[in-house]
C-alpha cells in the first residue's frame, strides 16, 4: 500500500548526486536544485557538463528549459558520487551495468541509492536494483517510478511519483529532496512491483502509439489500456509482485500517461511502426532510448518461461521484433475467443 507524504520541512536533506543527464535525470536534478539543495549531475560527455554549468541549459534533452543554478554538472564519476549520501541513478538499461561498475570502487555501504530507469538488462533480464547490488556495495536501495513525462515536470506542471524501498532512510531522504507543491511523492515497499510496472507499461505504450496512428478511436484506446494492465498485472504477480501495486500511481497512473501522451518515446515508436517506418531508423531518430523495444523482447522470454498468457504483449513482440504488420496484429487480437473480464 502506498501513502502520500507532505513536504518534510523538518527533515534533513542529504547531499545528493544524480547519475545520468538525459531528460529525466536532468529534471530530477532540477527539482532538487529548485527546492534549495545543491546537487551534482553526472554527464557522460564533458561538453554537456560544460553547457549545463555555463549556460544553464541541456539543449539536446530539454530544449527551452533553463536549469537551476544549484546544479553542478561534472563528467567525472568520482567527483559526482564520492561522499554523497544519496544517489539517484538514471541511466538507460543498456549502459546501466557499465556505469554501476565504474561507480562501484568509489562507493561505501552507508550510501543510499534510488534508480529511475524503467527497463531490464537485455542479456540477463536483470532489473536495475539487481544490477546495483551486483556491481556495487550499496544495499539500501529503492526505485522511483510514476507518470512522469519529463518535459511537463520541467515546466513545473503538477505531477507525482512513487518511491519504493524496504529501507525507510531511502524513502525519507529521497522524499525530502524531491517533494514540493508541484511534485507529490507516494511510498511503497514493493520494489519488484514498481520496477515491473515501470518497465512493462512501455510495451503497452508501443501498442497505444500504433492504435493512435491507425485512428482506432477512444473505445479502442480504453480497451487497450485496460487489457494491457491486466497483462502487466498477470506478468508481475507471476514474478512475485503485489497485485495492488499495479492499481496505483506507478502502475495504472504511469500506464495511462504513457499510452496517451505523444511525448512518450514508446508511444512514438508505435506510431512510427504503424506508418511503416523501420525500427532502426525510428530508434535513431528519437535521439533517446525507448525502453519498450528491449522490454518487449525480455517480456516475451519471461512469458515463455512462466507460461503466462499475454496476447497483447505477444503481438507487440511480433510487430517490433518480427516485422509483422500492425493491422494484422490487431486482427489477431480482435479474434481472441471471449472470456471473463477480470481473471
Amino acid at each position: 500500500m502506498s501513502r502520500i507524504l507532505p513536504r518534510p520541512d523538518n527533515v534533513k536533506r542529504p547531499s545528493a548526486a544524480v547519475i545520468g543527464a538525459g531528460n529525466w535525470g536532468t529534471v530530477l536534478a532540477d527539482l532538487i536544485a529548485a527546492n534549495g539543495h545543491p546537487v551534482s549531475l553526472w554527464c557522460r560527455r564533458e561538453d554537456q557538463a560544460r553547457e549545463i554549468n555555463r549556460r544553464r541549459t541541456n539543449a539536446r534533452y530539454l530544449p527551452g528549459i533553463r536549469l537551476h543554478r544549484n546544479i553542478r554538472a561534472t563528467h567525472r564519476i568520482d567527483e559526482a558520487v564520492t561522499g554523497k549520501e544519496l544517489l539517484i541513478v538514471v541511466i538507460p538499461s543498456k549502459a546501466f551495468r557499465d556505469v554501476c561498475a565504474s561507480m562501484g570502487p568509489l562507493l561505501t555501504p552507508d550510501q543510499l541509492a534510488v534508480h529511475a530507469t524503467k527497463g531490464f538488462e537485455a542479456s540477463t533480464h536483470c532489473r536495475m536494483s539487481e544490477i546495483l547490488r551486483q556491481e556495487t556495495c550499496l544495499r539500501q536501495l529503492g526505485v522511483l517510478s510514476g507518470p512522469n513525462i519529463a518535459p511537463e515536470v520541467a515546466q513545473r506542471k503538477p505531477a507525482g511519483t512513487v518511491i519504493a524501498s524496504r529501507f525507510p532512510a531511502v524513502v525519507q531522504s529521497a522524499t525530502a529532496l524531491l517533494v514540493s507543491s508541484r511534485f507529490r511523492v507516494y511510498t511503497s515497499q514493493d520494489v519488484l512491483g514498481v520496477e515491473l510496472a515501470g518497465a512493462l507499461k512501455n510495451v503497452v505504450a508501443i501498442a497505444a502509439g500504433v492504435a493512435s496512428e491507425l485512428d482506432l478511436g477512444d473505445n479502442a484506446k480504453a480497451l487497450l489500456i485496460t487489457r494491457g494492465m491486466a497483462e502487466i498485472r498477470r506478468i508481475g504477480t507471476a514474478l512475485g509482485a503485489l497485485p495492488e501495486t499495479f492499481a496505483g500511481v506507478a502502475g495504472l497512473g504511469d500506464l495511462i500517461v504513457t499510452c496517451s501522451s505523444p511525448l512518450s518515446r514508446n508511444f512514438r515508436v508505435g506510431a512510427a511502426l504503424a506508418r511503416g517506418e523501420k525500427l532502426p531508423e525510428i530508434v535513431a531518430s528519437l535521439g533517446m532510448v525507448a525502453e519498450g523495444v528491449n522490454t518487449s523482447a525480455v517480456a516475451n522470454e519471461i512469458m515463455k518461461r512462466h507460461s503466462i498468457d499475454a496476447p497483447l504483449f505477444d503481438e507487440v513482440f511480433r510487430v517490433v521484433h518480427q516485422g509483422d504488420d500492425p493491422s494484422t496484429a490487431l486482427e489477431r487480437l480482435m479474434r481472441i475467443a471471449p472470456h471473463a473480464d477480470v481473471r
